[in-house]
């Protein structure tokens, strides 16, 4: 599994024009999967975007109660190396995904994270303002 997270000062996902997830002075977390990936991957990850050092004061977001915005985000596996067409083929279906997902989010919720979500396979509209800009590429 794969995490980009980027601090943010504020983060929206809207479906449909409706806003389904937004938060305020957290971290917008992009997550792919791999065919791979197990419910282990989904737990170390989590573990490790929660914990990771990346908010102002060397802080985690599990040191101040920041918010998550979690976005399913299977182009983090997309191969660009030949041609320009990226090949998709390192990326999990969506119907391994979506339950690596969910246990990904469930992962962060069960150690007291609040999380917000998107909505899987739904053409999603992301807005971000980054600070700092921060961001960190994770894999597990």
């Amino acid at each position: 599994m794969r995490a980009l997270v980027q601090t943010v000062s504020r983060a929206s996902v809207t479906v449909d024009g409706e806003v389904v997830g937004a938060i305020s002075d957290g971290l917008l977390v992009l997550v792919g999967v791999r065919h791979s990936d197990s419910d282990v991957e989904a737990q170390a990850l989590a573990r490790k975007v929660y914990e990771l050092r990346i908010l102002d004061d060397e802080k985690s977001a599990a040191d101040v109660g920041a918010p998550l915005l979690v976005i399913s985000q299977f182009t983090l596996y997309g191969d660009a190396r030949k041609g320009r067409r990226p090949s998709w083929t390192a990326a999990a279906p969506a119907e391994a995904a979506q339950p690596l997902v969910t246990a990904f989010i469930e992962a962060l919720r069960s150690r007291g994270a609040l999380v917000e979500t998107g909505r899987f396979r739904a053409h999603m509209l992301v807005e971000s303002v980054n600070v700092g800009p921060r961001t960190v590429l994770l894999e597990m």
